[in-house]
């Protein structure tokens, strides 16, 4: 099943990375626990961030973009997905948060390490505690054509279940989480701006 011609219309006009992010900070935050497609996604104007990171990596897709996600996991806290690009052999990626400071990045990065990186003083819990701990490498989402994970009404939990087997990589050592500093109250509060409540992590 190919896209309609009002969703052609409607991907069209995303027509670049920004536009994408735009849209998806425009909808809101889905706190259910499942994993609806990129199609879900445009009718429902709703999404999390592992369904908007497939929506991003979708609209990315059609505009000439490999459609890419990295999966970052984190001490408590929830792990984050987001979709990366290249522009000139700099990535960049597309995201929705429940947190303002963990979206889109310029394509401006040298590494998938050096992007990922970039989030890392903004990837904090309720608490404040800086959380982020590890990334894995671009998975491709070409891959799973053949189930029509783009535009199906079926559930795509199988590809957070793959991302759960890949390497990742640590971005902190023990010794430098002993010494980690929380985030400032002003910084919480930034983050914070215009979450969903219900879809928070309740850190421990």
């Amino acid at each position: 099943m190919n896209w309609s011609e009002e969703e052609i219309t409607f991907l069209t006009a995303l027509g670049s990375p920004v536009r994408i992010q735009d849209f998806l900070d425009s909808i809101d935050y889905n706190p259910n626990p499942e994993c609806r497609s990129p199609r879900w996604v445009m009718k429902k104007r709703s999404a999390h961030c592992f369904e908007g990171a497939l929506f991003a990596a979708s609209a990315l897709r059609f505009h000439g973009f490999r459609p890419l996600i990295v999966d970052m996991k984190a001490h408590n806290d929830d792990d984050h997905v987001i979709a990366v690009y290249q522009v000139d052999g700099h990535w960049g990626a597309v995201a929705k948060s429940n947190f303002t400071t963990l979206r889109f990045r310029e394509p401006v990065y040298r590494t998938v390490r050096e992007l990922v990186m970039s989030y890392f003083d903004f990837y904090f819990n309720l608490n404040g505690d800086k959380s982020l701990r590890s990334f894995c490498r671009p998975l491709d989402l070409t891959r799973y054509d053949a189930l029509n994970w783009e535009r199906t009404d079926e559930d795509l939990e199988y590809i957070g279940d793959k991302l759960e087997t890949l390497h990742h990589y640590d971005v902190i050592s023990r010794k430098m989480i002993g010494k980690l500093t929380r985030a400032s109250d002003i910084m919480l509060r930034a983050g914070m701006l215009g979450s969903n409540e219900a879809g928070l992590f309740k850190p421990v």
